[in-house]
Parts: structure tokens; C-alpha cells; sequence
């Protein structure tokens, strides 16, 4: 049911324009916080928008697993579930770089 929930949130992200792909769920809108959407600004906190939402959610997990080092993402990745997850790594993944958020 998990993987049947994370696949339905991602096809609805990838589908293309509307409102899957122009609204942010739960979660999203949290991280511009720290990454900026544009390349070269906040050089030390990576820009997340247009990479792999596969390296997004494995990022993610890890830090809420507590298997990859972090200052404040393990505490911020501890409240995800992983449909949350693949929603979150799907929508940040589809957005084109220097989109603000």
C-alpha cells in the first residue's frame, strides 16, 4: 500500500503542468529555509530543485534513519513518512533551477 501511494504521488508530480506540479506538499515549502533555488547563493547548503528525486528521497531517509550525518535535517527528516518523502523528493525534483519556492 506504501509503494502504491508513493508511486500515485509521483506519477501525479511527473505528469506535468497543474496543480500537482505548481503546489508544493506538506513539507516542500519548509526546505527554501535553508537551499536556496538558485545555484552559487547559500553555496554551503545545496540547491535542491531539478535534481534526482530518487537522490532527494534516499538523502531524506538517510537523515531520518540517523545513517548520514547532519546538523538539522536528521531532526527535520524525522517527521517524514516515506509516501511524505517521495512526494517531497518528487515535487523538488520536477521544479526547474532558480524557481524560487
Amino acid at each position: 500500500m506504501r509503494a502504491a501511494l508513493a508511486a500515485l504521488a509521483l506519477a501525479s508530480v511527473m505528469a506535468g503542468p497543474g496543480r500537482a506540479a505548481t503546489e508544493a506538499p506538506a513539507g516542500a515549502a519548509s526546505c527554501s529555509g535553508c537551499h536556496s533555488a538558485v545555484p552559487g547563493v547559500g553555496v554551503a547548503i545545496p540547491p535542491l530543485f531539478g535534481r534526482d528525486p530518487a537522490d532527494i528521497a534516499a538523502s531524506l531517509r538517510a537523515f531520518r534513519d540517523g545513517t548520514r550525518p547532519a546538523t538539522i535535517m536528521n531532526r527535520l527528516a524525522k517527521g517524514f513518512s516515506d509516501e511524505e518523502i517521495a512526494a517531497i523528493a518528487a515535487w523538488i525534483g520536477a521544479q526547474p533551477t532558480g524557481r524560487p519556492l
